[in-house]
């Protein structure tokens, strides 16, 4: 950098600096402020030309006032006007304000671009890295397409000095962050990886940052760059600390260097080459070696710089996982740091050993710091240290274990911190179903589980335990005989209560033979717990005490007198009344074969990969199947899940960053094939998509329309039926649309896919398909904030009397949306006769505690039942002419707002739903087209013509259907589209 004369001192600056710093108060500052900004507008727009030195000066009293929080207006141009000087700390100041002040879309932006290129060829090597500097500090789309083709020629040109070279690197890296497709990298790749063998370090640490970022695309393209970077990395592990005495740090050869080295390997296999290979485990090896030796210092940089080495090595053992050696010695390496003062070597040490105990090599090596790892979860004063202790004692995991794990984990849940609560409950329960030896060991963990943290043990995890005691003939008695003791617990949570409804509802005949727990001690022992239970709670128990009538005779008129109270029959909630009123008529009118069939024995669940499971990978998020479900399977595990295959609502969810619902590319779920026997009348309780129903080969129509009517209640599954929602709210407990809900509508007019609405909150996809009068839609509501949605409802509301029209039935939704997941809900929809307005979509839930609604129009049109007709050309004219009064027919014509493409149209039509007839108009540029609109009260004919005049940019659109409504409302539909 050149050397600063003396008068560039500005005391000009310093004096106004030193008013703003002795200002007593903020109206002082802001005069004082003002009347420098009011001296220096008029120096700029005085007729005597200023120097470079004023210019800069003023200009830097701009920069600084700017930085204090005020506004600047002016002064840009005279900013621009320094880059042309030839003095040093003019034009440093000028390109100082232009990165700070200017932005991306300013009118300057060619003026700035001129000066810049002309300092870039200047082959000045301050005026470049200045230049170079701005670039990379703007990093505007527009600099990109001006300077992405000259900068890769800098950085490999042979007569650019070090320093241009490394400004180069990263200038590039920034632009190809804010803009990949402008940097044109495959003439200049060779070059670029070679300079990792520059002789400054500088260029090659810069170098490492570039191609590291530009691997992650073309990985095949920088290939090379593997045996260069094992070369140099190899120079610095075995250098001294003397003989890089520029980069060395505390006493550490260029930490930093490595640290990136070590990184830009990780992004490809081991290498290919046995040399390369055997050179580089000999300096992973060395590395490790190292970290044994007595420190050369106290100071905590040398020690930090030190264990970021090491920290990288370990990260690139791990990522190769095909060393055995270096695994165990990675894992001997970091058992040491368990103990260590530091906590932040504590959390990195179990963060790395959870990876390292998902590799079969060094398994074994992480088991035997089992005592240190749950010591740490039961000392540890940092809850993110115990939280990755948790992790790290259910990553290592397995047979042998498991019961002093799984106790352990449980005896840290009574005192666990409650924010990690929930995710130890998931953990305990997948552990114990997984590594199950036998079931009463699985039955009692997941018992206790509900007894120590009830509040934090989620659906999944009670609905798991019902799965496995129903499937298994084995636990059942035993099952009925723990919970029938746990019930009996003076505080019993509410979660106890459904266990113990569903176990004893099924199974307490097995039980039955022994006084203490007779059936009616059994009545007795839930009847008790009823009135201090959830409404869905009392459902379940009601189920309970109808499946008791055909157990057990002899409790029927007890039981009969509970359904017959008034507390019962006119209860305020309808779900509780409407169970009360049928389970007593049921009761009283069925015979008792009758009863036996319809209330007999839960049927045996398919077998599926664990739902517990699947939720603990949604709460972890992206990137956490590997960790979770690691593929190390232990061969004499005998899984209590029985180790099916995964289905696909495993896949993890994304992050809140990334499309919450996968409708740009995704095809629709498919639905679960069908299972065979008495499992085909189940609800499947455990899955996340619709169940499929059973059938015998009907056509792909019958199946699709089977599909959408409702479930018969053929089967007893009323223990686990959600009772039924509330009542709709009417419009008028509704706010009113948002005000873009009608251009959302028209988005899918003709299309059925895609996202209906997004906010910085909220993502709502739409997945829908329509046959006949009928049709079946999937919203998906993705939660895009890392904070769970509380209280979540969404509602279909059917405003005036479209209730009569349309029948929509919905599915019920879960109350709760954790952060970067999504919930499912089914529509079925039912046209009953045409309709002019959409159902509204009402969405109600509680983020960080304030309530959020929001309105929508559900995209239902009437165009969605629209079933295409061929017809010829004469028969379409017959028909033209038949339905020819006046209200039969609506025309529009209107100017178009979209470029005029036949493709398109064509496609729009079709979408629209309609047949196009070919050879039907006179003009080939015209579209003729017919359709039914299918309706459960009638049908209705439609016939439509579309007339496109390109050279005036303008269409005239008619249709002409048998209903007057009809007509006027797909005709103003339709001509939105184009």
């Amino acid at each position: 950098m050149p050397a600063v004369s003396k008068g560039d001192g500005m005391r000009g600056l310093a004096v106004f600096i030193s008013d703003i710093r002795n200002c007593k108060s903020k109206e002082a500052e802001i005069k004082r402020i003002n009347k420098e900004l009011a001296n220096i507008r008029s120096k700029f727009k005085g007729d005597k030309a200023l120097d470079g030195y004023s210019k800069k000066k003023y200009v830097c009293k701009l920069l600084f006032i700017f930085l204090l929080g005020h506004d600047i207006d002016f002064g840009h141009m005279e900013a621009v006007n320094l880059l042309s000087s030839n003095k040093y700390t003019e034009k440093q100041i000028g390109y100082l304000f232009i990165s700070v002040l200017v932005n991306s879309n300013s009118e300057l932006i060619r003026l700035i671009n001129n000066a810049i290129k002309n300092d870039l060829a200047s082959r000045n090597p301050t005026f470049m890295c200045l230049a170079l500097h701005c670039i990379a500090n703007v990093g505007s789309r527009e600099m990109g397409e001006a300077f992405a083709a000259d900068i890769p020629r800098i950085l490999v040109a042979g007569d650019s000095m070090d320093s241009v070279k490394q400004s180069a690197a990263l200038c590039l890296l920034r632009l190809y962050k804010a803009s990949p497709d402008l940097v044109p990298m495959g003439e200049w790749t060779a070059r670029v990886v070679h300079l990792l063998n520059d002789q400054h370090m500088g260029v090659v640490t810069a170098a490492v940052s570039l191609i590291t970022c530009l691997c992650k695309k073309n990985p095949d393209d920088f290939k090379t760059c593997i045996s260069l970077a094992v070369s140099r990395l190899s120079r610095i592990v075995s250098s001294a600390s003397t003989d890089l005495q520029d980069y060395t740090y505390y006493f550490v050869p260029a930490p930093w260097l490595s640290v990136k080295l070590l990184r830009l390997l990780q992004c490809y296999p081991p290498p290919e080459d046995a040399a390369v290979k055997g050179r580089l485990v000999e300096c992973l090896e060395t590395v490790l070696n190292k970290a044994q030796e007595p420190p050369k210092s106290k100071k905590v940089q040398h020690s930090n710089a030190k264990n970021a080495i090491l920290f990288e090595t370990i990260s690139l053992i791990i990522h190769y996982d095909s060393e055995p050696n270096l695994l165990v010695r990675a894992c001997n390496q970091l058992g040491q740091f368990l103990q260590h003062r530091e906590t932040n070597l504590r959390y990195l040490a179990l963060e790395s050993m959870c990876t390292l105990a998902s590799s079969e090599f060094s398994h074994e090596a992480v088991k035997t710091h089992i005592d240190t790892v749950i010591n740490a979860l039961k000392t540890e004063r940092d809850v993110s240290v115990r939280q990755r202790a948790a992790d790290l004692l259910y990553a290592m995991c397995d047979r042998s274990n498991a019961k002093q794990i799984v106790s352990e984990m449980l005896r840290y849940l009574e005192t666990a911190d409650y924010a990690i609560r929930e995710e130890i409950v998931l953990k305990v329960a997948i552990l114990a179903e997984k590594y199950a030896v036998d079931y009463s060991w699985y039955v009692d963990t997941i018992l206790n589980l509900i007894r120590i943290a009830g509040d934090y043990v989620s659906e999944e995890v009670w609905y798991r335990v019902l799965q496995i005691v129903t499937n298994r003939d084995d636990v059942q008695g035993y099952a009925a005989k723990t919970v029938f003791e746990a019930l009996q617990a003076p505080a019993c949570h509410e979660n106890m209560v459904k266990v113990g409804g569903y176990i004893l509802g099924e199974f307490g005949n097995l039980i039955a033979g022994d006084p203490r727990s007779s059936p009616p001690v059994q009545f007795s022992l839930l009847h008790s717990k009823f009135h201090l239970c959830s409404v869905a709670t009392r459902a379940l128990l009601l189920s309970t005490y109808i499946k008791f009538i055909n157990l057990f005779p002899e409790t029927k008129a007890t039981i009969q007198g509970v359904l017959r109270a008034g507390s019962q029959l006119r209860n305020a909630d309808v779900e509780l009344q409407q169970r009360a009123v049928e389970y007593l008529t049921l009761s009283s009118v069925a015979s008792t074969d009758v009863l036996a069939t319809v209330l007999e024995e839960m049927p045996p669940f398919p077998e599926r990969e664990s739902s517990i499971l699947a939720k603990l990978k949604r709460k972890k998020g992206p990137g956490a199947g590997s960790a979770l479900d690691d593929g190390r399977r232990d061969p004499s595990s005998n899984d209590v899940n029985g180790g099916v295959e995964p289905t696909p609502s495993t896949v993890s969810t994304p992050s809140p960053s990334a499309d919450l619902l996968g409708l740009r590319a995704a095809p629709p779920p498919a639905a679960p094939p069908a299972t065979s026997g008495a499992g085909n009348l189940l609800v499947d309780v455990f899955s996340d998509g619709p169940a499929a129903q059973p059938g015998l080969g009907p056509t792909p129509e019958e199946a699709f329309l089977s599909e959408l009517e409702p479930p018969a209640p053929e089967s007893p599954m009323a223990l686990l039926a959600d009772p039924a929602p509330a009542a709709d709210p009417g419009p008028e407990d509704i706010g009113p649309p948002i005000p873009e809900a009608d251009e959302l509508l028209n988005k899918f007019v003709c299309k059925n896919n895609g996202v209906l609405f997004e906010n910085q909150l909220l993502q709502i996809g739409v997945k829908s398909e329509f046959r006949q009068n009928l049709g079946r839609m999937y919203l998906f509501y993705g939660n895009k904030t890392s904070v769970q949605f509380q209280n979540f409802s969404p509602t279909v509301v059917h405003p005036g009397d479209l209730q009569t029209q349309l029948a929509v039935q919905t599915k019920r939704v879960a109350a709760q949306v954790d952060g970067g997941a999504q919930v499912q809900q089914v529509l079925n929809i039912e046209c009953l006769r045409d309709f002019l307005t959409p159902p509204l979509l009402s969405v109600r839930f509680r983020y960080g505690g304030a309530p959020q609604s929001l309105t929508l129009k559900l995209p239902v049109t009437i165009n969605k039942f629209f079933q295409p007709t061929e017809m010829a050309a004469q028969d379409f004219f017959q028909r033209w002419k038949q339905l020819s009064l006046p209200q039969q027919e609506a025309q529009k014509i209107f100017k178009a707002n979209h470029p005029m493409d036949a493709e398109v149209t064509k496609a729009k039509l079709l979408g629209f739903g309609s047949a196009l007839l070919d050879n039907v108009d006179p003009n080939p540029e015209n579209f003729v087209g017919a359709g039914i609109i299918q309706t459960k009260a009638l049908q209705v004919g439609c016939l439509l013509r579309l007339e496109p005049n390109a050279q005036a940019q303008m269409y005239r659109l008619t249709l002409r259907t048998s209903k007057e409504p009809v007509s006027r409302h797909l005709c103003e539909l339709l001509a939105q589209q184009f």
